[in-house]
């Protein structure tokens, strides 16, 4: 029997099986870049003079908040899940705004040349701002620290999504635009039919700029605002020189941005099975 005969005898192995060895092999290299990244620390902060504790050191002093991160004493004094989850509902209601805006307003600016000349300088100024640099107008126009900080949402995620969206629309072939025109389409399927489908990647990729944008401005314009949230804890820990705390925060803030970025990547491939995101 020849090797060639062997190997079409071979039973080829499922997809599924597959599926599983790749992303165990990624699981442990990721889990074995971790361990190393944790011994390094852990060896920099053994000094007698580092004022940064080790990784041993913060699971002990912040046991408690890991193990119980629901309790709730009034006031500011809460687990570190309200925390998180009083700033995701600020980050959610100007995330969302942001994206209706900016793909409303990207869409028309990008069809329109004459409106695009007119509003990219404006854009472009607009949109260097430091996001914290918008907080002392938000207070001064809403008087409340709530809409404020929803407001730095919005102005921070918005222009990712809105130049994005507005280069998809410019980037819609023209073979598309004559054929809408031959089939004399109107404004509303050519809209959902050929300008909406052919811009959907360029809107996701700028949805994903912008719900990392949100995250970190949330967190930032929270040490300013104070109240509960996950960047007044940050800012609270600071003042009381609870390092260990601030430390398993910002772990914590790490983790729910990328869980954030991966649901929007994730919502993108359901709609663009083809994009690769």
């Amino acid at each position: 029997m020849t090797v060639s005969t062997l190997a079409r005898k071979q039973t080829p192995i499922p997809r599924w099986l597959q599926s599983i060895q790749k992303s165990s092999r990624k699981f442990l290299t990721s889990a074995a870049a971790i361990l190393i990244l944790l011994t390094i620390w852990q060896l920099l902060c053994m000094g007698d003079n580092t004022s940064l504790p080790g990784p041993i050191r913060v699971l002990q002093d912040t046991w408690e908040l890991i193990i119980d991160p629901f309790f709730d004493n009034g006031g500011t004094d809460k687990g570190l899940f309200w925390q998180i989850l009083a700033s995701l509902k600020r980050v959610a209601i100007g995330f969302s705004l942001a994206a209706v805006a900016g793909i409303a307003i990207g869409m028309v600016i990008g069809t329109n040349q004459v409106i695009y000349d007119a509003l990219d300088p404006i854009i472009q100024v607009l949109r260097t701002v430091p996001p914290l640099a918008w907080l002392p107008i938000s207070l001064a126009a809403f008087q409340e620290s709530e809409p404020s900080a929803i407001f730095v949402i919005f102005i921070t995620a918005i222009w990712p999504v809105l130049i994005n969206t507005a280069v998809g629309a410019q980037q819609v072939p023209q073979d598309y635009k004559n054929v809408a025109r031959v089939l004399k389409l109107p404004r509303h399927k050519y809209f959902t039919k050929v300008l909406f489908p052919a811009t959907v990647p360029y809107v996701f990729t700028g949805l994903r700029i912008g719900v990392g944008l949100s995250w970190l401005a949330i967190v930032a314009a929270e040490m300013l605002i104070g109240g509960v949230g996950i960047g007044f804890f940050i800012w609270d820990a600071w003042n009381s020189s609870l390092i260990s705390e601030i430390i398993l925060a910002l772990i914590y803030v790490g983790i729910v941005g990328l869980l954030l970025d991966k649901l929007v990547a994730g919502i993108a491939k359901l709609v663009v099975p083809d994009e690769p995101i």
